[in-house]
């Protein structure tokens, strides 16, 4: 039964928006994190993937014969680091919080439906961010790169890219069925955003009209983002901006619809 004043959980009704609390918010972390810990599987793609993909993509660009391949390695690490940790991480995570009961469990207690969603989603905040920041600080000096040119713009593309990613989270895992199917409903935003997005492809070397097409993907705003900071100079980044704002808008609104608590009957 719903704690009083709260809509009931069945259904796919969506989250309220309550004030955040610090210590609750750092609380419901502590607990995903030690399930993350406990979960090897998921442990290892959350660590050793990013690592795989960008050495990967080294020898990719490296192979196409694209300029300036280091700062192309580590900027596309970026990029994989927020799909693979955030995003593809995040849907297996909502999925089984909400097949064990887990979520709604929660629901009736005091946490907010916001700080649910946040407090599930932070440890993989966390990690993704201190491994972009691993790409920047040590990356860059191992392939003989140079440091970002606007950090400000990187730090702000990395923090807009975890938080619409783990807003497509929540609303991929809404369309998951178990944890055993999110390998498969996390697949073509992946695809789409390594090859669309400029993670894998360079982006300038898309056909015009595929080109433009790709520009309004998910993940491309984000990514445009992220080479502008670390490339500095006159980049037109409201486009790149707003594209990222929009997502994050629909995502929270299809969020707010459509996410599940409870297990499908």
């Amino acid at each position: 039964m719903s704690a009083p004043g709260r809509a009931a959980t069945g259904g796919p009704r969506g989250p309220r928006l309550p004030d955040l609390r610090p210590r609750r918010l750092a609380a419901l972390g502590r607990s995903e994190l030690t399930l993350l810990v406990r979960n090897r599987a998921a442990l290892s793609v959350a660590l050793l993937m990013p690592l795989a993909l960008v050495l990967a993509l080294r020898s990719t660009l490296s192979a196409n014969g694209a300029a300036a391949v280091g700062e192309a390695t580590l900027t596309g690490g970026i990029g994989a680091v927020l799909l693979l940790v955030v995003y593809m991480n995040l849907v297996s995570a909502y999925v089984a919080r909400r097949e064990e009961l887990v979520l709604k469990r929660l629901r009736t207690g005091e946490a907010g439906d916001l700080e649910i969603l946040a407090g599930t989603a932070l440890p993989a905040a966390v990690l993704a961010s201190a491994q972009s920041a691993v790409l920047v600080l040590a990356g860059a000096p191992a392939l003989h790169v140079r440091a970002p040119q606007d950090p400000a713009v990187l730090v702000a593309a990395v923090l807009a890219g975890i938080v619409l990613l783990a807003g497509l989270s929540a609303l991929t895992s809404a369309f998951t069925r178990n944890v055993e199917s999110a390998g498969l409903t996390t697949l073509p935003l992946f695809l789409v955003s390594m090859i669309g997005s400029g993670l894998f492809v360079p982006a300038d070397s898309l056909p015009g009209g595929v080109g433009r097409v790709a520009e309004l993907l998910p993940l491309s705003g984000v990514m445009t983002l992220v080479r502008a900071g670390w490339a500095g100079g006159d980049a037109a980044l409201l486009a790149p901006a707003a594209t990222t704002l929009v997502w994050i808008a629909v995502t929270v609104f299809a969020v707010g619809r459509w996410f599940r608590w409870e297990p499908r009957r």
